[in-house]
């Protein structure tokens, strides 16, 4: 995948093996600049994902707790996740990006593409795909400072040089705060710290020749309040994680958008590290790294009025697993490994007002019986600033190593014979665009196979008969009146169900609203800058985790953020920021607590090149 300079706003990079213009990508696709996401200035990178439509975020207490984003319905697992090209959803943690070790001062931009891409980007790819990408071709710098609430402190830096033929950009961030106590009644407070890093960089030897380097680092240390060793109720403890991520890539291409032909090789290398203590005694650790080879070949060509593009990749994986228990004599212990590799094939075409995607992506796998996905799709434009646009798409996404063989005495058994969760469905759009408005509203339905759940006595997993089924209705607006105020706005509904094992039935799946929504503006004048959001989540369901062992409803709510800046000179502003201003009480999981309102202040410094 490559890493584009967030100058190119307008281009969609994981719509497609290769970018395209956003009004000619029939894929749904949300992005969010640099622009919004500097002024918003969010902590926490899913607070503004929060913002896009039908993303659920749910998080276990105060800020820096385990953090589960679910796209469309789609399972926490079903999201892949890229950083500047760089795959990094966890191989020791359940294939789930760690969006709570993520912090948002690493984005420069960040683009969401929903519904099924396993035909371009292969398993995970169920719900969506995220990708953080963009390193800003202009040379800068610029840091912050910020204190408050909870007691946060923040900091961070970036900067970027820019030769003639290279360039180098990187980007650091570090936070902790105290938090507050995620269980109701007395109790200690459950804090976090982590520090993040990325770094980016490229040479052109020859005007089409790109030589290039990219690297992320995750580090996070989070407090939690778990379970009671007998009844199993969530109760205040001293449970704490300790989880580490690190992955680099070097990549060489030859080519570019004007060429007729254009070809990439790429290798990644990710490792991963989670621990676990109680009261400062580990009970348990995993680990597990990914070694990834892509390459990529395209042709570009024109047959009297169509515009074609042929896309040709091939890649391979090895992932690895290793669990260490010290609660449980080393019973626990797993060393597992798993190869794949895939060949995938897109051909886009343009004709005039018409633009069309065909891909097909067979998945080889060591493990599971292979697997061939499709993903068709098909874009007109009406005139008048209206276009119509459709896709069949299909997704899957592997067993995870702890499905397959995790192993706790006397409570879990893994099941080895697992077969990989598969989904299928379509999407319909209307869409409109002229000069500053925009519009559209979408209607998707999406079907989920073989889908990994606990058996009846959550003692092992196992496929389950018949079919998740999604549904939904997205609609979106936005306005932009110059540097003055630009304003967005998203409703989402869902209809997620999964059937009953004893009844057959469809229930209603747990942490994902039926009704959800965001409004976020931003603009300047003179010396201010400002920007706000309110997101709104509707009631949603939760399993209670005692007995009765239950469904419960959790209540809907409402949270709105605010950030306004004052420049003292050109490179030098003060800023205030404010967080869940309406002070609402609310869960995302069943009995964890999350953050009331809170006030913060700070300075940040940038050279006039880095300013909003």
């Amino acid at each position: 995948m490559p890493a584009l300079p967030i100058d190119t706003d307008q281009i969609v990079i994981t719509a497609s093996r290769a970018p395209a213009p956003e009004a000619r990508t029939p894929a749904s696709v949300t992005i969010i600049d640099g622009q919004t996401i500097q002024r918003l200035d969010e902590p926490a990178l899913a607070s503004l994902l929060r913002l896009t439509p039908s993303a659920a975020v749910a998080t276990s207490g105060s800020g820096g707790s385990l953090t589960e984003v679910r796209i469309r319905g789609a399972e926490a697992n079903h999201t892949l996740l890229f950083v500047d090209g760089i795959k990094i959803d966890d191989p020791a943690s359940g294939d789930t990006p760690r969006f709570e070790i993520l912090n948002a001062d690493l984005a420069s931009r960040i683009e969401v593409v929903r519904g099924p891409q396993s035909a371009l980007w292969g398993s995970e790819a169920i719900g969506g795909v995220i990708a953080v990408n963009g390193v800003d071709d202009l040379p800068g710098y610029a840091g912050s400072a910020e204190a408050g609430s909870f007691g946060l402190r923040r900091t961070s830096g970036s900067a970027s040089l820019v030769t003639g033929k290279a360039t180098l950009a990187g980007a650091i961030g570090f936070q902790r705060a105290t938090g507050i106590n995620s269980v109701e009644g007395p109790g200690d407070k459950d804090g976090y710290r982590n520090l993040s890093g990325r770094l980016r960089g490229t040479w052109h030897p020859s005007a089409n020749v790109e030589l290039g380097a990219s690297a992320i680092g995750l580090s996070g240390r989070s407090e939690f309040d778990g379970f009671d060793f007998f009844t199993g109720a969530h109760t205040d403890t001293l449970d704490n994680s300790r989880n580490r991520l690190a992955a680099g890539r070097l990549w060489a291409s030859i080519g570019n958008e004007s060429t007729p032909w254009r070809a990439q090789i790429a290798g990644t290398l990710l490792g991963s590290s989670n621990r676990n203590y109680l009261d400062d005694i580990q009970q348990n650790r995993t680990w597990g790294s990914r070694r990834n080879l892509a390459a990529q070949l395209e042709r570009q060509l024109t047959t009297g009025s169509i515009k074609h593009r042929l896309i040709v990749a091939a890649d391979t994986d090895l992932e690895r697993f290793h669990a260490r228990d010290t609660a449980f004599g080393g019973f626990t212990n797993q060393d597992r490994s798993r190869r794949h590799e895939s060949l995938t094939g897109e051909w886009r075409a343009e004709a005039g007002p018409v633009s069309g995607d065909l891909a097909v992506r067979r998945d080889i796998f060591n493990r599971f019986k292979d697997y061939t996905s499709l993903r068709a799709s098909l874009l007109g434009q009406l005139g008048g600033g209206f276009s119509l646009a459709g896709s069949y798409s299909e997704g899957i996404a592997q067993p995870t190593f702890f499905d397959l063989y995790g192993f706790f005495p006397g409570s879990y058994v893994g099941n080895p014979d697992l077969k990989p969760e598969s989904s299928r469905g379509f999407e319909l759009s209307l869409r409109y665009r002229r000069g500053p408005v925009g519009a559209s509203v979408t209607g998707y339905r999406q079907r989920l196979h073989d889908e990994i759940v606990n058996n009846a006595t959550f003692t092992s997993a196992l496929n389950a008969s018949g079919s998740s089924r999604r549904s939904g209705i997205e609609a979106t607006v936005d306005w932009k009146l110059g540097e003055q105020l630009r304003l967005s706005a998203n409703y989402a509904y869902l209809k997620a169900t999964q059937p009953d094992a004893a009844t057959g039935d469809q229930l209603t799946e747990t942490r994902r609203p039926k009704h959800s929504g965001a409004v976020a503006l931003d603009g300047s004048t003179g010396r201010l800058t400002y920007a706000a959001s309110l997101a709104y989540v509707g009631k949603h369901i939760d399993n209670r985790d005692v007995f009765p062992f239950d469904r419960l409803a959790l209540g809907s709510y409402w949270l709105a953020d605010a950030r306004v800046s004052y420049a003292l000179r050109p490179g030098i502003e003060l800023f205030a920021r404010g967080s869940n201003l309406l002070d609402q009480k609310y869960q995302d999981v069943f009995t964890y607590r999350t953050e009331g309102r809170g006030v913060f202040a700070g300075i940040r410094l940038a050279d006039r090149r880095s300013s909003p």
